[in-house]
């Protein structure tokens, strides 16, 4: 909550402060493309840029993770969902809107001469002293989506490993008694990223690489479960929990596939011609390791489809 805190009022407040006393362009200058386009299609420039919406509308499915830790999970979870999107969604695209009104000029920006506009930005509208409060305030933000992401994180490995479907099921099902949590999922689940991290100071770009990379594995692993659900219906199926959309069901499955798939062939283009092929395509080609070495995992430790858990109204009799 403190994390949440810090994030929607540290949004607002900054934004507000930019539009009062910082911005130096009006709307407009969101339908002027900046000669970005060249002589060209400005299409190319519209799906790079589209990409920072999957940034900013990314990670409500965690509260998913934590289902069975809730009353009344087939009404609140979808709820908190939607809050989610709704409020934070909201509160990223005004924080950058204000900072696209703030920055002084987009040729060094798009250029590449100013390498850091945000917090150039964040420094000549506050000053050094507030400009690191409010990196203070991120920093905090930060934080709390890295814990809440590792602990939706570790209870996906405990549910797995409860059932029986993951290697190393029996110690990773373990339970602290006196905590009443799982032992050994948290751990796994902060050591892994941990050596993603450290893996990427190989590379002076990683972290855009490791985004990219983990929304294009998040929004390929919803259009799974998106794409079953249409298959579903096609065939018949008609969802019987306490959440549903009722006729917009069809409809809304329909464009949520449509924009999941966009969304995977956008994040997965190569855009940097003047480097290596294999790293032009290392969103893509880092993609097709988790789903090879998934495969192999699948069919070869029969883990797969072990579990005896109750499927609800998951799919047609």
């Amino acid at each position: 909550m403190i994390g949440f805190g810090a994030e929607l009022i540290g949004a607002l407040v900054v934004g507000v402060i930019l539009l009062v006393t910082h911005r130096f362009h009006g709307l407009g200058v969101l339908f002027d493309d900046q000669g970005t386009a060249g002589d060209g299609s400005y299409l190319p420039v519209f799906l790079v840029a589209a990409i920072i919406g999957f940034h900013q509308y990314y990670g409500f499915e965690a509260c998913g993770d934590v289902a069975e830790e809730v009353a009344h999970p087939g009404k609140v979870i979808p709820k908190a969902m939607r809050r989610t999107i709704h409020v934070g969604g909201a509160a990223a695209t005004f924080t950058c809107l204000t900072l696209l009104l703030a920055a002084v000029d987009y040729r060094a920006v798009i250029s590449g001469e100013d390498t850091d506009p945000v917090v150039r930005v964040l420094f000549a509208a506050l000053g050094e002293a507030d400009a690191r409060v409010v990196m203070a305030v991120v920093l905090i933000s930060f934080l709390s989506c890295a814990i809440g992401l590792r602990a939706a994180a570790g209870r996906l490995i405990y549910s797995y490993a409860r059932d029986e479907m993951v290697i190393g099921h029996r110690l990773l099902r373990k339970l602290s008694p006196s905590r009443a949590v799982p032992e050994y999922a948290p751990l796994l689940a902060a050591v892994v990223p941990a050596l993603i991290a450290v893996g990427s100071l190989i590379s002076p770009d990683a972290l855009t690489k490791i985004v990219s990379f983990a929304i294009l594995g998040i929004y390929a692993a919803f259009q799974m479960v998106v794409l079953a659900a249409l298959r579903a219906r096609v065939k018949g199926w008609f969802p019987s929990g306490e959440y549903r959309l009722g006729r917009r069901g069809l409809l809304v499955n329909v464009g949520a596939l449509a924009y999941g798939l966009f969304a995977v062939v956008n994040i997965s283009l190569p855009r940097t011609p003047d480097v290596p092929w294999y790293d032009n395509w290392i969103v893509l080609l880092s993609g097709g390791v988790v789903v090879a070495v998934g495969l192999v995992y699948m069919f070869t430790t029969h883990h797969c489809g072990r579990s005896d858990a109750p499927s609800g109204s998951a799919g047609p009799d």
